[in-house]
């Protein structure tokens, strides 16, 4: 390794894969004992939204190629990567049965889960800057690793880092620290698309309060595993639940108050949007702007998403368990009007905009109801000219 030469490396890889992105960094191979085994791994800038999720790992016997990607040999969470690995002691000619039952290419296997897990961890404790900045694109391989293979998950559980709302990078650890300054220990919130749930985003920044961002498809099944594997721990998307933090505390005598409100309001919304199953909430939120929002609980999301995944015998994923929330902010004015004014002309048109407007900021509509959405506000503009 000490011979070779950045460029070399490069020029290396363009030559085997054909490949003319760079590699992010690589990891050169070189051991003698207790087997002879030479190779470099290169990490390439992983897409698995798109690409393929197989990279190409080329096996050789003193230079006479064997196979690509022989999962035997390779763990599978590295067939993202690409490279190849020179092996004398490998047997040339035998079956796939007999490397799997076979001790010694388990110590291979073994080995190269250790010299990646042992080149990612250094990079963290030495080269943090450099750590972060190749994060985003090495974060799909080091999760599904983690996934695929307990060993490699033990050696990185305390290298994970995330990336919260301000762009910048914490471990588990500064995470749980964090929720705990905000009063919400063990609860982790996070983002799974900037865009669509900017309003929560807003919400907490107003608050103080952060969130990490989660927006990879491997994302879901990574954290489930990271709650089974420390106590008490839970993750929720940021319009999981109006968190305590973003609603005002209601004096006791409010209180039977805001609930006859609730229930007047609910009636009223039921009857204009025609869906007796609607929930709704009515909380005081601190920010008097908003007029609605949506929630969706954890457990029911992840089912759907889980659902959406798999498309169980075709079912449709809102079937299973509860449906949204609509909350309903008692302090804003549009609110107010509705519960003070349930029968009058405005209020239907007023109570499909509000449902709406929260739908958007918390997945997109339909084609038949953003038609529905746009033909309202041109209507309710049309209004403000008469």
């Amino acid at each position: 390794p000490n011979e070779c030469t950045d460029e070399e490396y490069k020029e290396f890889y363009r030559k085997v894969f054909q490949d003319f992105k760079e590699p992010l960094f690589w990891i050169h191979l070189n051991m003698d004992y207790p087997f002879n085994l030479k190779g470099i791994l290169y990490f390439p800038k992983i897409n698995m939204e798109y690409d393929s999720l197989e990279g190409t790992i080329k096996l050789y016997n003193n230079q006479v190629f064997i196979a690509d990607n022989i999962k035997e040999v390779i763990p599978e969470f590295l067939m993202l990567l690409k490279g190849v690995i020179d092996c004398p002691d490998l047997p040339l000619n035998v079956s796939r049965s007999a490397l799997q039952n076979d001790g010694f290419v388990k110590k291979i296997s073994d080995y190269i889960t250790k010299k990646v897990a042992d080149k990612l961890t250094g990079m963290c404790k030495t080269d943090r800057e450099t750590y972060e900045k190749y994060w985003d694109d090495i974060a799909p391989f080091i999760k599904f690793g983690c996934l695929k293979d307990q060993k490699f998950a033990e050696k990185m559980d305390d290298y994970i880092i995330y990336k919260n709302l301000d762009g910048k990078y914490l471990t588990l650890k500064d995470c749980m620290d964090k929720a705990k300054e905000e009063g919400h220990e063990n609860q982790i919130y996070y983002v799974t698309n900037e865009k669509e749930q900017s309003q929560y985003i807003n919400m907490f920044k107003a608050n103080g309060q952060d969130a990490i961002i989660m927006s990879h498809s491997i994302d879901n099944p990574f954290i489930s595993q990271e709650e089974q594997k420390h106590e008490n721990l839970k993750f929720l998307r940021i319009d999981a639940d109006v968190n305590d933090t973003l609603r005002e505390e209601v004096k006791e005598e409010d209180k039977e108050a805001l609930k006859k409100q609730e229930e007047t309001l609910t009636e009223t919304f039921k009857k204009a949007l025609g869906d007796d199953k609607l929930q709704v909430k009515v909380e005081k939120l601190k920010d008097a702007e908003i007029s609605s929002m949506i929630t969706l609980s954890e457990e029911t999301r992840r089912m759907q998403d889980m659902m959406k995944m798999y498309n169980m015998y075709g079912m449709d994923p809102s079937m299973f368990g509860g449906q949204e929330t609509l909350v309903l902010n008692a302090k804003h004015p549009l609110v107010q009007f509705v519960a003070d004014n349930k029968d009058s002309d405005k209020t239907p048109v007023i109570c499909e905009e509000l449902y709406d407007l929260a739908m958007l900021s918390h997945k997109q509509l339909s084609p038949e109801e953003m038609t529905r959405f746009v033909q309202r506000s041109n209507e309710i503009l049309l209004m403000l000219t008469k």
